[in-house]
């Protein structure tokens, strides 16, 4: 065994390496702001039409995460990303050909499928190469990924709208893109079985609100009956909503708030504190457990979210940007940790697929509220303190999940062992 973790070391950062490739390639919807500011400045959609394109491909990407978790879970992550690959850019290209609302949202969420696929497989597929001590760090990397992606897709995108407008900005794209995930996926497969990663301390401490279930084995059907389970569906839908409110609106609120045209570098502001959230969560988040960093991040996302429509400067807006950025990073790296902590890491995909649709739905409340609310009243201020009320929401939830984790996974563990009692 020992001599087979050490012929897998090589692959198993092989595959790290080309995990992160995939989310990097796949990090389309963070830059929709800058795709959305044209669509309102040139095709003259409301804001409340250009968001939903953005808002359908969130919520076909939570959607496509069931599918796509357990699909990874039966034929691989590279069969997987293939088709991923396929439907991210058949939308993409559609998206080139369509010119209203209805057409372009449909298509995108084509795009939003194949994202989806792509996603579930990354994370699940990773986890299982490297041994507990790491895990954090690992999906902190990995889910960095499609942080940095709008770094380079939102100046990209910039530079191909200035110079041949949206319908050639959404080919290019997704040939780009596509094709990137291809490659990508000859680099990815699972571990060899009974492949058990070879930890590199004697013994790993966990922090007290981390547990590890005896089974590694536990069913979504199982999963979902747990109270812990849906506190933490909430937890992830209300701070998601917060983040995507921000990411897909900040271009426009750049030029509502503060009056500046050149928004667009607040996505790669953002996405450079995305990134950056989350590898520090996935990494300390090993050393001090998953939620005490929840709560912190959750108190920080309210407080700024109360401060927001007070940015009214370029460098304000700078600031309350970077930490919505770095706070929202720490979710897509905290919760799929929490669920393999929980329930185990063998249906880790479908697990935590289940979870993902807290995102999806995210995606319809956010967004669409700020639309809503600048349309109505001129301003984002109303969407602003929702969000905080939900956050605040999100930090009363954390606190009680520390308190009970244990005792449900004690009961869990007798329901699967004695079905009949």
């Amino acid at each position: 065994m020992h001599q087979n973790n050490k012929i897998s070391s090589f692959q198993s950062w092989t595959v790290l390496t080309a995990a992160t490739g995939v989310n990097v390639s796949m990090g389309l919807n963070y830059s929709w702001s800058v795709i959305q500011k044209s669509l309102i400045t040139d095709w003259q959609w409301t804001n409340l039409e250009a968001s939903l394109p953005y808002t359908v491909y969130a919520i076909m990407i939570a959607l496509a995460m069931l599918v796509g978790g357990r699909l990874q879970d039966k034929v691989g992550p590279r069969l997987s990303i293939n088709l991923g690959a396929i439907l991210m850019g058949t939308g993409l290209i559609s998206c080139s050909f369509s010119h209203s609302p209805l057409l372009t949202a449909f298509a995108y969420s084509i795009a939003g499928i194949g994202g989806g696929i792509c996603y579930a497989t990354t994370m699940p597929t990773i986890i299982k190469w490297f041994p507990p001590e790491k895990k954090g760090l690992v999906t902190g990397i990995v889910v960095s990924g499609s942080g940095l992606a709008p770094i380079y897709v939102s100046l990209m995108a910039n530079w191909l709208l200035g110079h041949y407008g949206i319908s050639k900005t959404f080919l290019a794209l997704g040939i780009g893109m596509s094709s990137s995930l291809f490659i990508m996926s000859l680099f990815m497969k699972n571990p060899p079985v009974g492949y058990i990663p070879l930890s590199t301390v004697d013994h790993v401490s966990q922090p007290t609100d981390t547990v590890t279930h005896s089974s590694d084995d536990i069913h979504w059907r199982e999963m979902i009956k747990t109270p812990t389970f849906c506190k933490l569906w909430f937890m992830y839908f209300f701070a998601s909503s917060a983040g995507l409110m921000i990411i897909g609106h900040i271009t426009t609120i750049a030029k509502k708030q503060a009056n500046w045209e050149n928004g667009f570098y607040l996505v790669v502001l953002v996405a450079f504190f995305n990134t950056i959230g989350r590898m520090v969560a996935g990494f300390f988040s090993d050393k001090y457990g998953r939620i005490p960093i929840m709560k912190g991040v959750f108190l920080l996302l309210a407080i700024n979210l109360v401060l927001f429509s007070n940015y009214t400067t370029p460098t304000l807006l700078a600031f309350g940007t970077g930490i919505i950025g770095f706070c929202y990073g720490t979710c897509p790296a905290l919760f799929p940790l929490t669920i393999a902590d929980f329930y185990g890491t063998k249906n880790l995909g479908a697990n935590y697929g289940i979870l993902f649709t807290a995102w999806g739905s995210a995606a319809l409340l956010g967004p669409v509220i700020a639309g809503l609310a600048v349309d109505m009243t001129g301003t984002y201020s109303i969407a602003y303190t929702i969000s905080a009320i939900l956050l605040f929401g999100s930090f009363l939830l954390s606190i009680s999940i520390k308190a009970q984790s244990k005792q449900e996974i004690i009961i869990d563990e007798i329901t699967l062992d004695n079905p009949q009692s």
